[in-house]
């Protein structure tokens, strides 16, 4: 036999359902990127909280950002926020900025 007492540090499974239980689940915001046609991109912000007013959030992204943008209705995701162009970084810091979600669970998806 060896004489080394190894012990292994409990590491999280990547592959195990729900380790941390509801409770302790961090819950992401993802923000990504959709090519339409040629150079034009859509932006969507998914995962907020259902407490916030989606539409009072799109209304403060569209005026600082100016672009346009809407709140969509999505089957698997839930209320999604869509904007133009490619304002990922920007909105990950207006989240930040307005409270709206710490910089650990922001998420950011695209090229």
């Amino acid at each position: 036999m060896s004489d080394f007492d190894i012990q292994l540090p409990n590491v999280l499974d990547p592959f195990a359902e729900d380790q941390l239980g509801a409770a302790g689940a961090i819950e992401y915001v993802h923000i990504w990127i959709r090519q339409r046609n040629g150079k034009k991109s859509l932006t969507t912000v998914q995962g907020l909280k259902e407490s916030f007013s989606y539409e009072k959030v799109l209304k403060d992204v569209k005026k600082t950002f100016c672009c346009n943008g809407n709140v969509v209705q999505d089957k698997e995701l839930g209320k999604v926020i869509q904007l133009q162009g490619d304002q990922r970084k920007k909105v990950a810091d207006f989240l930040v900025q307005a409270g709206l979600a710490e910089k650990e669970q922001i998420k950011i998806h695209g090229f």
